[in-house]
């Protein structure tokens, strides 16, 4: 029997429609056998999450997504895996100890800080653009009133546009009227699933599905550039090395049709993958999470191998921040994904190892003990099935 594993949902405490104990409740009813909280900048969410495991009866293992600034890299004005700007990539990190949360949390605090200034500056640009169609947002009562601010949660692009979706559909309706307002008003042509979502006012999801497109399509128009408040791939290492984490670049790759809707087709690090990963590796990442869903078996093949050739830890991660998502990734039931099972499991065993006694997967002793990453990956696996002390 296949397990079914997912390191990469989100909850409130970022962007999500699920507390993390509706997470852990929804996974388990969903068939995951493990499950990963991965909050932007946040780990507020984290110790919900993990009693919310023990409570259901599911594994589940713990970290952060935040943004770097990759000006300082050889990569300085490349688009990376971040739609919105250039120089700055998604990174994830993976397997923090549960005595490390403080720790972390003093590393993330200062940048939700800075993200929320520029949130702040953000709202008075699109509110500049919908004036003029009657709509505007409050970042206090409408914005922070709807996320995990207060309780060290962060506010994200997403809970801006969120909120812009409810007001639409608030001022006008749902269905063919939005879609009108949409391309007549803003100059959004909405094609494919989405036209079909959005003309259906019945759509259960149908905030969600609007959220996605104003993603696609709209956060150019208002996006200020983060800089400043961006740690460093060095800075994310060095957090991850100095708390026993698993520091891993959140591989996107050259997007076509959007799982979520709300990526337009748009090129990213595959035309220079082979000296990304290099990089990576050279600086002290330790794994590369991806997503099978959302790339062609060419694109992960060729990701795979450069892992193989680096000594990469590989991590499964769909990207879960809505309702309509799928939690089992289908995909893993290929033989080609069937790694991702056992390193979801080494995940596991590697938590629970680094709190119980501070060693993990990428501590030294381990490393002197078992030298081939795929040695150390089965040896947490069997700690992650409970099947070694």
């Amino acid at each position: 029997m296949i397990d079914n594993v997912n390191n990469h949902i989100h909850t409130v405490y970022s962007f999500s429609p699920y507390t993390p104990m509706q997470a852990v409740k929804k996974a388990k009813e969903s068939g995951l056998d493990t499950a990963g909280i991965m909050d932007h900048d946040s780990v507020g969410g984290l110790l919900e999450f993990i009693a919310a495991g023990r409570e259901v009866g599911i594994a589940t293992t713990v970290g952060f997504e935040c943004r770097a600034n990759f000006d300082n890299t050889p990569f300085v004005g490349r688009r990376v895996n971040n739609p919105d700007q250039n120089s700055v990539a998604y990174l994830a990190m993976h397997g923090i100890p549960h005595d490390k949360f403080d720790r972390v949390e003093a590393f993330l605090e200062p940048h939700r800080m800075a993200r929320n200034e520029r949130n702040r500056k953000m709202i008075i640009r699109l509110n500049d653009l919908m004036y003029k169609h009657g709509l505007e947002i409050n970042f206090d009562a409408d914005v922070v009133a709807i996320s995990r601010h207060d309780d060290g949660g962060s506010i994200t692009e997403r809970h801006i546009l969120y909120t812009l979706a409810g007001k639409i559909i608030n001022k006008i309706g749902a269905g063919a009227s939005v879609v009108d307002f949409l391309y007549g008003k803003l100059g959004i042509e909405v094609m494919g699933n989405n036209l079909e979502k959005l003309r259906n006012p019945d759509s259960k999801w149908y905030q969600y599905y609007l959220l996605g497109v104003l993603k696609g399509n709209l956060v150019e128009k208002f996006y200020i550039d983060a800089k400043d408040e961006l740690p460093t791939p060095q800075d994310f290492v060095a957090l991850a090395s100095e708390i026993g984490a698993i520091p891993a670049y959140a591989y996107l790759g050259d997007v076509g049709d959007s799982v979520t809707g709300d990526k337009r087709s748009q090129n990213f690090e595959d035309a220079y993958l082979d000296e990304l990963v290099e990089y990576l590796a050279r600086i002290g990442f330790k794994a590369i999470t991806y997503m099978p869903t959302r790339n062609t078996h060419e694109q992960l093949k060729r990701l795979m191998t450069l892992c193989d050739r680096y000594g990469l830890f590989q991590i499964c991660g769909e990207d879960i921040n809505t309702p309509f998502q799928p939690f089992v990734c289908e995909a893993l039931k290929s033989k080609e994904y069937q790694h991702l099972i056992t390193s979801a499991w080494a995940l596991v065993g590697h938590e629970i190892s680094a709190t119980k006694n501070g060693i993990g997967m990428f501590s030294q002793e381990i490393i002197d003990k078992y030298p081939l990453l795929t040695e150390r990956i089965e040896y947490f696996a069997k700690i992650g099935k409970g099947l070694a002390a």
